[in-house]
């Protein structure tokens, strides 16, 4: 665990496994604004770990914590600084995506209308944006959540393998839109890959293993 800058999210003595894989035991590390490469290979964890670092998954040990607010004891308030999105989610596939953007306004009050057009532009969704989602192909729902992501202005952004399914306009765009936000002191991005992305500033890597 490599860092250079105060850390905005931290994690102490973090222990989950599944009944057949231990993934984590006593884990903790120190996670700085900018941008936070999670890698490894497959089945190594970094999913799991995303879902762990939201409050999406339960651990069975340890404590994490965004700034002063701690999951076990304000979970709700440590939740509303997460942004995150299962890309194999299929809860919002009755919205189009312009519900689903409309719907986020009430969990994250710094939530940018003003960088949608640009976003979904860059992302060649312009053309979808009355689709209902269920509707719309792998890479184009993958791409509703980078866009919701970018937008959503939440302190802690987790984004599992954000290039899969995208064309190469759509990764560079990505790559564009990481290099912007790796500057903001306030948020912390953390990206799990499974080898590091080129042109990507980054902060600190976790390094879970081939």
């Amino acid at each position: 665990m490599k860092h250079h800058h105060t850390a905005i999210l931290q994690a102490v003595n973090l222990t989950f496994h599944y009944p057949e894989q231990k993934l984590f035991d006593n884990w903790s590390a120190e996670i700085p604004a900018g941008i936070t490469l999670v890698r490894g290979g497959d089945g190594r964890g970094k999913s799991s770990l995303l879902r762990l670092l939201a409050g999406d998954l339960a651990a069975q040990a340890g404590e994490l914590q965004i700034n002063d607010v701690r999951l076990n004891e304000q979970p709700d308030v440590y939740r509303r600084q997460v942004f995150w999105v299962d890309p194999r989610s299929e809860a919002f596939d009755q919205m189009t995506a312009h519900e689903y953007f409309a719907s986020l306004h009430g969990a994250y009050p710094g939530f940018d209308d003003a960088l949608l057009p640009v976003l979904t532009e860059g992302l060649s969704l312009t053309p979808h944006l009355d689709k209902q989602l269920y509707k719309l192909s792998t890479g184009s729902k993958r791409k509703v959540w980078l866009a919701a992501a970018f937008a959503a202005g939440a302190t802690l952004n987790l984004l599992d393998d954000p290039f899969a399914g995208l064309d190469k306009a759509s990764i560079n765009f990505v790559v564009k839109m990481l290099n912007q936000v790796a500057g903001n002191p306030g948020q912390v991005w953390v990206i799990a890959l499974y080898e590091a992305p080129e042109g990507v500033p980054l902060a600190a890597t976790v390094e879970l293993g081939d």
